[in-house]
This record gives structure tokens, sequence and C-alpha cells, in this order.
């Protein structure tokens, strides 16, 4: 009988452990893009993560191009484990005039990138 209760069991926690929400990682959940002048954006991002303190927190977020370069980064200073989800905003960065979309994506200072991205059209 144990190990059909313990395979039961197993079958139905395996997905909830495996599953993204429950890795770690820093999500992107929410993003804005706004024009601040030729070329030049300011990001809104928002991020959840399962911040403990400074042993793990949600230290960054990137903006990406569609070749994977960064053309921006937003450094978190200090925990959030009290404030989830957060946004934080980062100005002045420039991007090329052929660039549309970019992808946006959180970095956890212990699990890394990993966590939900977001892809996000740039206002003309």
């Amino acid at each position: 009988m144990r190990p059909i209760i313990f395979s039961l069991a197993l079958s139905i926690l395996a997905p909830a452990i495996a599953s993204p929400a429950c890795a770690g990682k820093a999500d992107v959940i929410a993003v804005k893009a706004v024009l601040e002048r030729a070329n030049t954006y300011r990001f809104e991002v928002t991020v959840q993560s399962d911040d403990t303190g400074w042993d793990k927190y949600a230290d960054r977020w990137e903006v990406l191009g569609p070749d994977g370069s960064v053309l921006g980064t937003r450094v978190l200073a200090h925990p959030h484990e009290t404030e989830q989800p957060f946004t934080r905003d980062l100005s002045g960065v420039k991007i090329p005039a052929a660039i549309t979309t970019v992808k946006i994506r959180a970095h956890d200072s212990v699990e890394g990138y990993g966590g939900a991205e977001m892809t996000v059209a740039l206002p003309p």
C-alpha cells in the first residue's frame, strides 16, 4: 500500500516542484517602455521573486536586443523580500532605430537567469 500512496503523492507533487514558479528564479511580470527622446527609452519593469534577504534576491534586470546583446542594465541594490512584486525603472536606454522589440530578463543572485522573460514592442 505504501508504494501506491508514495507514487500518487509524487505524481501530484512533481509538476509543482518542477514548475518555474517554484524554481526560485526572478520573473519579469510586467514591462512598460516609454520613448524619452529619439532612440532613447525609459523602462518600468515589474519583477516577482522569492527574495529571502541578502543571501538570495533579484539583483538586476536587463534590456536585450533581438541578437541577445545587452542594451541596458538596472542593478537592484538590495533585496525586496517584503515588497513583492516590485517595480523599478531605468532611463536613458539608447536603442538603435532599426530595433522595434526588446526582451527583458531578470537575474537572481543564486538562481541566475531562467525566470519568465517578456518581449515588448517599442513605442514609435
